[in-house]
């Protein structure tokens, strides 16, 4: 929207670029490393999902491949239907990285069953974010455009909802990781160090790529704030 504010250059996209750049590049780093290494017990990541669920006291969680592409992770938890959606590659290789991933997505199903607070506030938002970006990004366009400080303020009270989401996504995803060591910790499925130092490794990848979208929300938020304030 802003690429002819040079700011907007300095303070946003160019941070931005470097902040998403370098989390996909740990991502794909430690999942390269870790799909490529056996787990100790040799289980699919199906198969972790089902020991999991006999030998904890997570509850029963539906299982389905998830659309994509041999190599595209597409794994996620919808805790519409209490169903883990796993990617070809996760699904059917007996791998360190598909074993915590499997673990984290469980994790998330847990959170769901204990009626996690956090996760319960960020459901609640979901439904605000199909329209907040599209509602945020116009109004502040028009506000700019029509030179009407009372719409780009309007836009950026929609914006703050993206930023809150984004942050309360990070502990939720970060629990999720915690309680998928553990549940792997009770399933005896952590029988070698490699092991546990593998997933550990995968989560914190995983993790900073929500690290980098909330803070390339709050530079987002800020840049529009200023945007606001020089029209004061």
């Amino acid at each position: 929207m802003f690429f002819f504010d040079s700011n907007y250059f300095i303070f946003v996209l160019i941070p931005t670029l470097v902040l998403t750049g370098l989390a996909q590049l740990m991502v794909r780093q430690a999942y390269s490393k870790w799909s490529k290494r056996q787990n100790s017990m040799g289980m699919t990541g199906i198969e972790v999902a089902e020991r999991i669920m006999a030998r904890t006291g997570l509850g029963r969680v539906g299982l389905e491949a998830a659309p994509g592409a041999p190599g595209q992770l597409t794994d996620h938890y919808d805790p519409r239907s209490h169903t883990v959606r796993l990617s070809q590659d996760v699904a059917t290789k007996p791998s360190v990285a598909s074993m915590a991933i499997v673990a984290h997505e469980l994790g998330h199903a847990q959170q769901h069953e204990q009626g996690s607070i956090l996760i319960g506030m960020r459901n609640f938002l979901v439904p605000a974010m199909q329209i907040s970006p599209t509602a945020a990004y116009g109004l502040i366009l028009a506000g700019l455009f029509f030179n009407a400080t009372n719409l780009i303020q309007l836009g950026i009270i929609f914006f703050g909802v993206v930023v809150v989401f984004m942050i309360l996504t990070l502990p939720v995803e970060f629990d999720a990781s915690r309680r998928g060591i553990i549940l792997l910790r009770q399933s005896g499925l952590l029988a070698a160090q490699q092991d546990e130092a593998g997933a550990k490794e995968v989560l914190r990848a995983a993790g900073l790529t929500y690290v980098a979208a909330a803070a390339t929300a709050i530079l987002q938020l800020l840049y529009y704030i200023s945007l606001l304030s020089r029209r004061d």
